[in-house]
């Protein structure tokens, strides 16, 4: 079947669909990684923290996922918890992976993956401006957008609009 054949029939470059890579993964991590659904070039999963490194070292050398789209943080105020949204890409199976880490909302703290994806560093500087997040073993974990010797965190939803900072 001829390159263009494969793309009209869904198959991904690489070989692997995100049914495939959903087993993979699930496969060699069965407790700390959860399938949430596969779509079109899509798996979204939930990782607990203490696995998301071991994961992400994994997808990397083993599934050829070599991109990092984005790194953000989310409040759930109500929940008494943060999560870390990432979505990592392979360009060779065309598939994009979602991966949601539950942090508690007292000690946000989680790896970085920086020394994986170099893209990964400004997204989490912005998670942790922003939201709080500490990202381990990052190697400048600072202030990105807001100034230095700013004391909160403006997209934490107990974030008071209005005070000055």
């Amino acid at each position: 079947m001829s390159n263009l054949a494969e793309q009209r029939s869904g198959l991904a470059l690489g070989g692997l669909t995100p049914e495939d890579i959903a087993k993979r993964i699930t496969e060699k991590f069965p407790s700390g990684v959860t399938i949430a659904s596969t779509g079109p070039h899509a798996v979204n999963s939930k990782v607990d923290k203490d696995s998301l490194l071991k994961v992400c070292e994994f997808i990397k050398s083993d599934l050829d996922f070599e991109h990092v789209s984005s790194v953000s943080g989310v409040d759930w105020l109500v929940e008494n918890k943060m999560q870390t949204v990432y979505h990592i890409t392979s360009y060779a199976n065309r598939v994009t992976l979602e991966i949601v880490v539950d942090l508690p909302r007292d000690k946000p703290e989680v790896d970085s993956i920086t020394y994986l994806w170099g893209g990964a560093n400004w997204h989490e500087r912005e998670a942790y401006d922003m939201f709080g997040i500490i990202f381990k073993g990052h190697p400048r974990l600072e202030r990105i957008l807001n100034p230095e010797g700013t004391e909160v965190f403006p997209f934490r939803k107990d974030f008071i609009t209005g005070r000055r900072v």
